[in-house]
């Protein structure tokens, strides 16, 4: 038990840095104005997910290294894993893909795969804690 209380943070801050490199493969793949009009044509913007995923690393680590009360971590990470995902898939279903080209094809998928890691660690993260 005591082992998962370490690698369930650790594992939500590898799934929270993923969801960062998958919003940042498209800078390396297109120029910019082409992944400003990308980014910017869906309902809502998902660099919010990349914001809502860097702070979900600073609240892993600090409930990891017990700075923050580690339920209290839990939480927070659950919740800002929830909305991740829901901006991803918000912005998936109406981005539209003609602007991005052929290599990003699968590009929005792709980032909701990875953002579902984030709940689902800071669930694993709970659950080891005895919240759920």
């Amino acid at each position: 038990m005591e082992r998962s209380r370490r690698i369930a943070p650790l594992v939500g801050i590898v799934a929270c840095l993923l969801v960062l490199g998958v919003l940042a493969v498209p800078y390396a793949l297109a120029d910019a104005a082409t992944v400003r009009l990308y980014y910017d044509s869906g309902m809502l913007h998902p660099l919010v997910a990349g914001l809502l995923a860097t702070v979900s690393i600073i609240v892993f680590a600090a409930g990891r290294q017990e700075r923050t009360d580690p339920e209290l971590a839990a939480g927070v990470t659950l919740t800002f894993g929830l909305f991740t995902v829901f901006l991803a898939l918000a912005w998936a279903l109406t981005v539209r893909v003609d602007v991005a080209g052929p290599e990003l094809a699968e590009h929005r998928w792709a980032l909701v795969a990875v953002a579902l890691g984030v709940p689902g660690a800071a669930a694993w993260y709970a659950r080891s804690l005895g919240l759920l």
